[in-house]
């Protein structure tokens, strides 16, 4: 168990992205490490290209609601830029911000009804909330270990730097959800996830 008592994660991406497998993990790494856990699917299209979003709470005590309030997320894990802006309301201040340098542009941008925000848009944000913000090349990151689509395990091995667990504790969980025949890949994915990351201070410290 952490010395730490409790945890809240936001997990947010849209449809097709992999998010939903990401948080079922990250619930399932607490479970292993002694935390009391609950989940919550809290978006309104999982259909690809739909928001979607996951609340996870560990904690030492019993969880009452698996729901983070506003300004109460620890870790905001976003697989979209732009989503990451969209729930950055959720993460407390000094918070961190895991975010997939990846861009899936709206329909209404797309249209030309209005403008993709950039990067300097999103520090801001993030900066106006004393959080860390950690950028990841989710997808280049995926590609080198061989699949594009393991990205949601890169930013895993990403957020998984910002907690006091033993890298094996991670990687038990992940190797129970993914096919044996991708396991090597996965594993790959996970460890570019963590080197891109780096060595930072883990949250609460």
């Amino acid at each position: 168990m952490s010395s730490r008592s409790k945890f809240s994660f936001v997990l947010v991406g849209v449809g097709g992205q992999g998010t939903l497998l990401a948080s079922n993990i990250l619930a399932e790494v607490g479970l292993a490490a002694g935390f009391d856990v609950k989940k919550s699917e809290v978006h309104g299209m999982a259909q690809r290209g739909g928001s979607v979003a996951s609340h996870v709470r560990w904690d030492s005590e019993r969880v009452f609601s698996p729901l983070v309030g506003l300004g109460e997320a620890d870790v905001l894990l976003s697989f979209e830029k732009m989503e990451a802006l969209r729930f950055a309301h959720l993460l407390r201040r000094g918070g961190t911000a895991v975010v997939n340098d990846m861009a899936i542009v709206p329909v209404t941008v797309s249209s030309g009804s209005s403008a993709y925000p950039g990067d300097e848009h999103l520090a801001r944000v993030f900066a106006a909330l004393d959080a860390r913000l950690v950028m990841v090349p989710g997808e280049a990151l995926a590609q080198d270990a061989g699949n594009v689509k393991a990205a949601n395990v890169v930013l895993l091995g990403a957020v998984s730097c910002l907690l006091p667990l033993p890298e094996e504790a991670w990687w038990a969980c992940i190797a129970q959800r993914v096919p044996k025949k991708f396991l090597d890949l996965n594993h790959a994915a996970f460890a570019l996830g963590r080197a891109n990351a780096g060595a930072g201070a883990p949250i609460g410290a």
